[in-house]
């Protein structure tokens, strides 16, 4: 995969899922949705299922980012594979709670 930037739009190549780089690493970067690499939003996804262990699906809204923080996406379409770096999925960012309003 080539570099990312923020506003780079990526689609699934087994499923439906459409994401939106919010912020990337420099580098370059292996994201997968679903155990496949994730393809350009103009170009046309290929037949297949998720692997086993990459079904976990994604939903809509929810921004997804990496262990260490440094790549976080925004899910535009869901679908039924899990994103992920390379082996290693990506888990959905939790808010960050309000202060308290005594």
């Amino acid at each position: 995969m080539a570099e990312l930037k923020a506003g780079t739009r990526l689609r699934s190549a087994v499923c439906a899922t459409e994401v939106m780089v919010v912020a990337a690493p420099s580098g370059d970067v292996d994201i997968t949705c679903g155990g496949a690499p994730m393809i350009g939003i103009g170009e046309t996804p290929g037949e297949g299922r998720p692997a086993p262990g990459a079904d976990g699906g994604t939903q809509l809204g929810k921004r997804y980012v990496d262990e260490s923080g440094d790549l976080e996406v925004l899910c535009t379409k869901p679908g039924e594979g899990a994103l992920g770096i390379g082996e290693t999925l990506l888990v959905i960012k939790e808010a960050k709670p309000l202060p308290s309003s005594d």
